[in-house]
């Protein structure tokens, strides 16, 4: 779209007129004496007469040439602007991360997916948490995996695809047999450090209890609340077993009150979605939109039209002057002319009869 960024420059549209109209016109008066017999003079004085001062008229190209020049250089004047589509940039105000265990007891098969065929802890809490990653499209996710080791899995990003590949591609396993909890939300601490968002945000998977972290969970939720992180964890197992199959609910239920948040308990794959659903809409999305309009500035287009309409025009005018339009005047003494003595020679012929009274002025002073 075109716009001009200075419109009421196009108020100096008439000034020409406005200047014309006010000021009086250019004046010169020079001294001359007008000779009446300007051939006799010249040949007296053996001076060869050459052409005079030339006054110069405007012509229709300088008539259209001007305004329209003008109007070019107050167009330019104006700032014309191409403005595109406006683009639309998403800023999340959100840090969202996403902890799951990969200890050997998510390998129990005791949940169903939609089809109805029974599947392992951790292939059911892939298909909640993916369903959850497409709904958050405005947060930063990130995604840590822990067992007897915790480790960022993605780091905090706005590409959901990616965090989902690399969800897809953990195992069981694969961060050891252990259950490290206090070390999962370390971790968490570490990854928004630098994080400038006004909420951080994690959400902490596990279906045993901590056998493994090096600072104990208690510890590391009170630190994540001088951090300003929110943690709310959700129990899978089944809190009656025994050992490390055994779901620590208090404690997970304590992690998630000293930080703010909440603690759910899931007990199948339905169970899950709910809690995600609810996770969801007591963490609504939360962005900052600015919509921004690219501009091209234009002004140098009016500029260079104007001069190149101004250098043509002197191009076909210097051309017009090298073209000879016959011969010189006064030169061969058949065209006789008058003029200015001092101040240059004319070139405007005699009428006969006055001819005819200088040959005979010329004869009587031979006779003399």
């Amino acid at each position: 779209m075109l716009a001009f960024d200075l419109p009421w420059a196009f108020a100096a549209l008439p000034l020409p007129l406005l200047l014309w109209w006010l000021l009086p016109p250019y004046r010169e008066r020079t001294s001359a004496v007008r000779v009446p017999f300007f051939e006799q003079a010249a040949e007296a004085a053996r001076l060869q007469p050459m052409k005079g001062a030339v006054v110069q008229r405007s012509n229709w190209a300088q008539k259209i040439l001007g305004p329209l020049a003008w109007v070019l250089i107050v167009a330019a004047m104006a700032r014309p602007q191409w403005i595109e589509p406006p683009i639309e940039r998403v800023q999340s105000s959100r840090d969202l991360m996403l902890a799951i265990d990969l200890s050997q007891s998510m390998d129990a098969r005791d949940f169903i997916d939609p089809s109805g065929k029974r599947v392992d802890r951790l292939t059911a809490v892939k298909l909640v948490v993916n369903d959850f990653i497409d709904r958050r499209q405005g947060d930063r996710i990130g995604l840590i995996v822990f067992g007897q080791a915790a480790f960022p899995q993605a780091p905090l990003t706005l590409d959901h695809e990616v965090v989902k590949l690399l969800l897809d591609e953990t195992r069981i396993g694969m961060a050891g047999p252990q259950t490290a909890l206090g070390d999962a939300i370390g971790v968490a601490i570490k990854m928004t450090e630098s994080s400038t968002a006004p909420e951080k945000v994690l959400v902490l998977l596990t279906d045993g209890n901590d056998t493994a972290s090096r600072v104990p969970p208690e510890h590391a939720a009170e630190i994540a609340a001088d951090h300003h992180i929110v943690v709310h964890t959700i129990g899978i197992g089944d809190p009656n077993a025994s050992g490390e199959q055994k779901v620590d609910l208090q404690a997970l239920k304590h992690i998630a009150a000293a930080t703010g948040g909440r603690s759910f308990r899931g007990e199948n794959r339905q169970g899950l979605e709910q809690i995600y659903s609810t996770i969801d809409r007591i963490t609504p999305e939360k962005v900052k939109r600015q919509i921004y309009r690219p501009k091209h500035e234009l002004f140098w287009m009016p500029i260079a039209a104007g001069a190149l309409l101004l250098l043509a025009y002197h191009l076909v005018m210097l051309l017009r002057a090298s073209v000879p339009r016959g011969s010189p005047l006064g030169t061969d003494g058949s065209t006789p002319a008058r003029g200015k003595l001092g101040g240059g020679w004319g070139a405007d012929p005699l009428a006969p009869e006055v001819n005819s009274a200088a040959s005979s002025a010329r004869r009587a002073r031979r006779r003399s």
